[in-house]
């Protein structure tokens, strides 16, 4: 039996801090459960992605310490409302590991909301999940969508298509996370009164 309450976070070592941090301060703020999957179960070492003058790209910096709850193997997805990629460098190497990509696609594949933001679409883009959508993510992963055949927006800040909600960055956590409790609203309505989730395109 779904746990309605309980969102799954994928990240590992040099995942977004921010973003992770905020995840789950919101999540639990809503009365949601964030459960934190990693390759293994261990103290993660989290990244700052942030930009100083004179650099053209961000720099990374040595962010928070966070311990994993559970690892892939652990994951059960039936157990879960809905599934968050977190961006970060993370998803340079989570993206190579199948459990990663198997666990995304059993979300889409049973009609549950995908959420990403940032370089977390990087895992959506291998998992497949871009085609024929509109996405928003971080400027330097749009090759990488429009190459899988993915629409980029660069006007928006979130975006949804259908059980796909993503963002740009985590300067974009306002637009984003506004979008994910909609869709967890419908999601806990629709369970007390069934009815047939429309594939909408919603941005912010």
């Amino acid at each position: 039996m779904t746990n309605s309450k309980k969102i799954l976070i994928l990240t590992g070592d040099a995942g977004e801090c921010f973003e992770i941090l905020f995840a789950c301060h919101r999540f639990r703020e809503a009365g949601y459960q964030p459960v934190i999957a990693a390759p293994s179960v261990k103290r993660l070492n989290l990244v700052m992605h942030d930009f100083e003058p004179g650099w053209d790209t961000y720099v990374e910096r040595p962010g928070y310490i966070l311990p994993s709850d559970i690892s892939f193997d652990d994951v059960d997805t039936d157990d879960y409302l809905a599934v968050l990629l977190i961006g970060g460098r993370a998803p340079e190497f989570l993206r190579n590991d199948r459990r990663v990509i198997n666990i995304v696609k059993a979300f889409f594949e049973s009609n549950k909301y995908v959420f990403a933001i940032c370089h977390g679409i990087q895992i959506l883009v291998t998992a497949g999940l871009v085609d024929k959508r509109k996405i928003v993510c971080y400027e330097h992963v749009k090759f990488e969508v429009e190459s899988c055949g993915g629409i980029y927006l660069d006007d928006e800040e979130a975006v949804q298509d259908g059980t796909i909600v993503t963002g740009k960055t985590w300067q974009s956590q306002p637009e984003f996370y506004r979008i994910v409790f909609k869709c967890l609203n419908e999601v806990e309505e629709a369970q007390h009164q069934p009815s047939k989730r429309a594939n909408v395109t919603v941005t912010a």
